[in-house]
């Protein structure tokens, strides 16, 4: 999926979600903002994200410029939902606004991983 750059898009417009498949390994790399206007997007992306096959599935958030909670508990979800399959999703350089929610609520979480 195409979609402008946050310059392209306009000042102050948040860029829009883009998934991508990830070329060097299983999974995807999300770029953009993951939020109420990205949400059927985010949905879709990590429906694609959990069907790949093999035990271990990565995303790469290191171009998600922000990610609110209802998109955390996505991430909660689809990672809970590869775990009950015994397998794993490994998250790539997330953003702070994900770290902050996991901080905030470590219990609610604990199913997320991020990659060392």
């Amino acid at each position: 999926m195409n979609s402008p750059s946050g310059a392209e898009a306009g000042a102050g417009t948040p860029a829009p979600l883009t998934a991508r498949p990830w070329q060097d390994r299983p999974g995807a790399r999300l770029s953009g903002s993951c939020d109420l206007d990205t949400r059927q997007c985010l949905s879709a992306a990590l429906g694609a994200v959990t069907a790949i096959p093999g035990p271990v599935v990565h995303l790469d958030l290191s171009a998600v410029v922000f990610l609110d909670t209802a998109a955390v508990a996505a991430l909660v979800r689809a990672s809970a939902a590869l775990s009950g399959q015994g397998r794993r999703l490994l998250l790539h350089d997330p953003p702070y606004s994900l770290r902050r929610v996991v901080e905030m609520f470590p219990d609610e979480c604990a199913a997320l991983e991020v990659a060392a």
